[in-house]
């Protein structure tokens, strides 16, 4: 039975992963932890717009309330039970109606909301179904009235006497089921810092034009109709953060650019993305990268042993991986969940695995993998789920038997362990030995580790063997 860590709704994560601690979300097409948005939402109306400025969430029922998450979110995701998005709560400016007249107006307030007129009418004559009627508010030139379109104050501290100008600050079109394309226009909302829109059936690609999206720091666009190859305009909006593109029909490689990029989520999992995973993975900061359910080969990066240490989740399943789990994941010492299922990877587990003292979901199931199950690695303390079902290993030690006693979800079916039952056809598992015995897996970089592995040990080696010698030029 899978048992994996359910977070709630209403408490945000660690700051450093503001996505979802809940395994199960990173598979969702729909699913965003609303702490995530708050998180996001409270920092960068803290860091990057002025004291005074207000950003209306709509929907009247808070953020992320209902089972389906965005700005103002209900059940619908957009507007709370069929509502109109005014009314809601404010964040960063106090409570004030949406519809309140701005107290200092700006004449830029009336060009930046002109331009943004036009781009949404131009989108809207893009649309070519909208079943739940979620564009018949997107009449008049009020933009801040329309449904899904959420409006800010901006002061202007070049200005005189606090003068703010109204701007078109986050677009959130979740779960409208709208049929149509993406438009260029949207690009003159240069302010806008949320562009939320799973879950529709917007076909095509992105529009290169979205490069000059400057204040964007979330993009999803998960669970549409997009195609094409990897839309690398993405990569030249400067300040984006948040990049959800699963559950699409995106094809053929995705560029080694975008392990350059400051992003601290990279979703592309469930689309058809492939050939090898870009060797630069380990580059990235993300707090999260999900690249599962796509048709990836070759084998695991071997930048994975040189990777940032504050990546939390990783997961690869689902792909035509190849070769062996290198050494260097042991040091992903904050590593939460590290899923390689239903890939070809062979040899054994390496011993470094038990550094991983933080780890919570570990399924290395559906491989070729082989020899005894490391007790270090049944030993670790956050395990709450372990699976290692099909493939061929001969033998696990006490510390795994005793997981079923601290309540650990354990798979050990379709293996080859003598004694045990739903195990593998006894030909299966003799004919010729297992797939891979005897297969040579180089640690990638890391020297040669004692057994049993010290993860302190094997840290300062790794970091003595990193640093420049005596003489050295610093990097």
């Amino acid at each position: 039975m899978l048992h994996l860590p359910i977070q709630s709704p209403n408490k945000p994560p660690h700051p450093k992963l503001p996505i979802s601690n809940n395994y199960r979300t990173l598979l969702a097409p729909e699913k965003m932890e609303a702490g995530w948005s708050l998180f996001l939402l409270l920092l960068l109306l803290h860091s990057s717009l002025p004291a005074q400025s207000a950003f209306a969430v709509g929907g009247g029922s808070g953020i992320g309330v209902g089972v389906d998450v965005g700005i103002g979110v209900g059940s619908s995701g957009v507007g709370s039970s069929g509502g109109s998005s005014g009314g809601g709560v404010w964040i960063g400016g106090g409570f004030s109606s949406p519809d309140s007249p701005n107290p200092n107006p700006n004449p830029s307030s009336s060009s930046s909301l002109t331009r943004a007129y036009s781009a949404l009418q131009a989108w809207k004559s893009a649309i070519a179904d909208d079943p739940s009627g979620i564009l018949a508010s997107w009449v008049g030139s009020n933009v801040c009235n329309y449904r899904g379109v959420f409006c800010s104050d901006l002061e202007d501290y070049y200005g005189t006497g606090g003068v703010t100008t109204r701007i078109v600050s986050a677009i959130d079109l979740n779960h409208a089921n709208l049929r149509g394309t993406l438009v260029k226009e949207l690009s003159v909302l240069a302010e806008m810092t949320l562009l939320h829109l799973n879950s529709n059936r917007f076909t095509g690609t992105v529009p290169e034009s979205f490069g000059g999206l400057s204040s964007l720091t979330e993009l999803d666009l998960s669970n549409n109709q997009l195609s094409g190859a990897f839309p690398s305009v993405v990569l030249r909006i400067p300040n984006l953060i948040y990049l959800d593109l699963r559950f699409n029909s995106f094809s053929g490689k995705i560029p080694e650019d975008l392990f350059n990029k400051r992003l601290d989520a990279i979703f592309l999992n469930n689309n058809q993305f492939q050939g090898q995973v870009p060797s630069n993975l380990g580059d990235s900061p993300a707090s999260v990268i999900n690249l599962a359910n796509n048709r990836f080969s070759g084998g695991l990066p071997a930048s994975l042993a040189y990777t940032n240490t504050a990546v939390k989740e990783i997961l690869f399943l689902n792909n035509q991986l190849t070769g062996c789990i290198p050494d260097g994941v042991g040091l992903f010492s904050d590593m939460q969940v590290f899923d390689v299922s239903y890939n070809s990877l062979m040899g054994n587990i390496p011993d470094s695995i038990s550094c991983l003292e933080d780890i919570e979901v570990l399924n290395l199931g559906h491989n070729k993998l082989s020899g005894e199950l490391p007790n270090l690695v049944c030993s670790l303390k956050n395990l709450l789920n372990l699976t290692v079902a099909y493939n061929f290993f001969s033998g696990f030690s006490q510390d795994c038997a005793k997981l079923f006693l601290r309540s650990v979800g354990f798979d050990f079916s379709d293996n080859c362990i003598p004694g045990k039952g739903m195990q593998r056809p006894i030909p299966e598992c003799t004919s010729g030995g297992p797939p891979g015995d005897g297969i040579n897996c180089p640690g990638n970089g890391i020297p040669s580790l004692p057994k049993p592995i010290l993860c302190a040990s094997f840290l300062d080696i790794l970091d003595h063997q990193l640093s420049p010698g005596p003489g050295s030029p610093s990097p």
